[in-house]
């Protein structure tokens, strides 16, 4: 019998363990050991992407909290959008050679703005979406975070 799940979730933190475990997570995802319904056979499913969403933080970024990761339709990004507009989430957008050098470059951003003000997290639930720069016009690839703030 095979399966293919919506989503998978670990208990996580930004400790170097906590980091393993992140890698551990998407290695065995893009190995095809985790069916998630955005990959088949190895390839992209067309129309579906993986969003990672961290929620259920223990208390900042020092504490832990889960990461699932999931498929969404282009629809999802569309409504991030709106509650970008709204106020609710700020988009961080990086993009670099490769997706862990983007998406660290996004979560320094991000930790950088905390600890100097400029960023009121909500640390309630956040969301990512990588982009491997084989599927990017400027051959780079990109990282977008939907952070939630805090209300004014």
């Amino acid at each position: 019998m095979s399966y293919s799940f919506k989503s998978v979730t670990i208990r996580a933190d930004n400790s170097e363990r906590g980091m393993e475990k992140i890698n551990g997570l998407w290695a065995d995802i893009m190995a095809g050991k985790v069916p998630l319904e955005f990959m088949e056979n190895g390839s992209p499913v067309k129309g579906l992407s993986p969003v990672s969403v961290y929620s259920n933080y223990e208390s900042d970024e020092t504490g832990g909290f889960d990461l699932s990761v999931m498929s969404v339709t282009v629809d999802f990004f569309a409504k991030m959008e709106e509650l970008v507009a709204k106020g609710a989430y700020v988009k961080i957008d990086e993009s670099a050679e490769s997706i862990a050098g983007c998406a660290g470059k996004a979560w320094s951003n991000v930790w950088k703005r905390t600890a100097d003000g400029t960023l009121r997290r909500a640390f309630t639930t956040d969301y990512e979406s990588t982009v491997p720069a084989e599927y990017t016009k400027d051959g780079r690839a990109h990282c977008y975070l939907y952070i939630a703030v805090k209300g004014v």
